[in-house]
């Protein structure tokens, strides 16, 4: 199982070999850029040269400062947890495959969309009480998996470094390519090109950083 081409997402995809992995980037570097950034010959991003970076840095540090809380002061969530986060896909059983199959997320349920006749609504358990749902919308002439404004970029999950070292193997076994990053993400693409991460790192943490 081949999937998409990887090179938009930066660095040299990584295809399996069994032996030899190395991170694609110097240990800890965070590696979450758009695929529409230039990368040099290096591997490395290379910014647009009318970006001021100064003036990015330093308004990042004024929203820090004026809408980030921690510890007591930020308020309670006025959310439970995610119910389910919705793609779109080609395929029911090329899906059912990939995710169950291949992940090991076990599909919970699937009926019809109460939105369209014909179309397939179903789910996948992710852990923690979350679900990744899929629509397949047959007869409607859809486009490829594609980067826009308020789309999505990639979808980040966490498992064990037990499981992450055991998917890597099933992975490398389906002969899907995939990035490696920090000895810590494997970022590759299901079978439509959405761009899926597992990740190690524990739930609320990111790289040594806590994020929640």
């Amino acid at each position: 199982m081949v999937l998409p081409d990887l090179s938009g997402l930066g660095g040299s995809a990584r295809r399996p070999s069994g032996e030899g992995r190395q991170p694609t980037r110097p240990p800890g570097r965070v590696w979450h850029h758009a695929p529409t950034v230039p990368i040099g010959e290096d591997g490395a991003v290379t910014t647009p040269g009318d970006i001021d970076l100064d003036a990015i840095n330093a308004d990042r540090e004024r929203i820090r400062a004026e809408y980030l809380r921690g510890g007591a002061d930020r308020p309670e969530s006025s959310a439970r947890g995610l119910h389910h986060f919705a793609l779109i896909c080609s395929d029911v059983r090329t899906t059912i495959d990939f995710y169950q199959g291949l992940l090991e997320f076990p599909l919970t349920e699937i009926f019809e969309n109460r939105d369209y006749a014909g179309s397939n609504h179903f789910f996948f358990d992710i852990g923690h009480g979350n679900l990744l749902a899929f629509f397949d919308l047959p007869g409607l002439d859809l486009g490829p998996y594609a980067e826009v404004l308020g789309g999505l970029h990639h979808l980040a999950i966490s498992v064990t470094r037990d499981k992450w070292e055991h998917l890597r193997g099933k992975l490398d076994a389906a002969g899907v390519e995939y990035l490696e990053e920090s000895d810590a993400s494997l970022y590759f693409r299901d079978p439509d090109g959405a761009r899926l991460e597992l990740l190690a790192d524990p739930l609320g943490e990111m790289y040594g950083t806590t994020v929640l």
